[in-house]
C-alpha cells in the first residue's frame, strides 16, 4: 500500500507541474520567449490567496478567485510593460534579460512586503479525502482535486484551442506571426490573452501547490516553474495541428 500512496501523490503532484508546464510553455510557443517571472506570478498569487484568507477572513474560494484575477491582470500587465517593448528586438538576449529583471523585481517587493519567514499556508480544500483498504490506502481531498483539476484545466484549453476563434488565433501566431497580421489578427492582443490565460493557470497551480505542502516561502513558484523548462529544450509549444 506504500507504493500505491506514493504513487498517488506522484501523479498528483505531476498534475500541479502539468498545470505550470501549460502557461509556460504557451507563452514559448506563441511568443517564442521564456517567461523566467511565470514561477513568481505562482508566489503572487499564493501570497494573495494568504493575505485574504489568513489576514482578512475571506472565504477560500473566493480568496482564489481574486487571486486567479490578480495573477492574470500582473501577467497582462507585464507583458505590456516588460515584454512588449521589445517585440522586435534583434537580439532574444535583450528580452531574456528583461525576464530575469522582472522575475527578480517580483521576489524582491515580496521580499519586503513579507519577509523572508516561511508562512504557514491555510488548505485551501478542506475535504479529508477517502480511505481504501480498510484505512491503509488513504488519499488526501487537495491530492484527488489536483488530479481532477489538471484533467479538467487540459481538456478545457484543448476545446480553446481547437474550437474557439481566439484559439485558432493563438494557433496562427505560433506558426507565423507575419501572415497571421496580413489576416487580420492582431499579434499582441493574442500574446496579451496568452500571457493572462498562464498566469490564472500559475494562480491555480500555486493555490494547490500550497494546499498540498502548506508552507508558503519568499518563492515557492522558482523551484516548481523551473522543472517545466525541460519541456522548451523537448519542442514543447503550441503548434498547429497536423492536416
Amino acid at each position: 500500500m506504500n507504493f500505491l500512496n506514493y504513487l498517488i501523490s506522484g501523479i498528483s503532484l505531476g498534475s500541479i507541474y502539468a498545470i505550470i508546464a501549460l502557461g509556460y510553455t504557451m507563452v514559448y510557443g506563441i511568443a517564442k520567449m521564456l517567461n523566467f517571472a511565470h514561477g513568481d506570478i505562482i508566489m503572487v498569487g499564493s501570497y494573495v490567496v494568504y493575505v485574504l484568507t489568513t489576514m482578512h477572513g475571506v472565504n477560500p474560494l473566493l480568496s482564489v478567485l481574486i487571486s486567479v484575477v490578480c495573477c492574470t491582470v500582473a501577467g497582462i500587465v507585464i507583458e505590456l510593460v516588460a515584454y512588449r517593448p521589445l517585440r522586435n528586438a534583434a537580439s532574444n538576449l535583450a528580452v531574456l534579460i528583461t525576464a530575469i529583471g522582472v522575475s527578480y523585481l517580483l521576489q524582491n517587493i515580496a521580499l519586503l512586503i513579507f519577509g523572508s519567514d516561511p508562512k504557514a499556508f491555510t488548505n485551501m480544500i478542506p475535504w479529508q479525502g477517502v480511505a481504501l483498504a480498510g484505512g491503509r490506502l488513504k488519499i488526501q481531498g487537495v491530492t484527488i482535486v489536483s488530479i481532477v483539476a489538471s484533467i479538467v484545466i487540459l481538456l478545457l484549453l484543448q476545446l480553446f484551442i481547437n474550437h474557439t476563434k481566439n484559439g485558432q488565433a493563438m494557433l496562427a501566431v505560433s506558426e507565423d506571426r507575419e501572415a497571421a497580421t496580413l489576416m487580420g489578427i492582431s499579434v499582441n492582443r493574442t500574446i496579451s490573452l496568452t500571457f493572462a490565460i498562464g498566469s490564472a493557470l500559475a494562480a491555480i497551480a500555486g493555490v494547490l501547490m500550497c494546499s498540498a505542502y502548506p508552507s508558503l516561502f519568499l518563492i515557492p513558484g522558482q523551484c516548481p516553474a523551473s522543472k517545466p523548462s525541460w519541456r522548451r529544450f523537448s519542442g514543447g509549444s503550441v503548434r498547429s495541428p497536423e492536416p
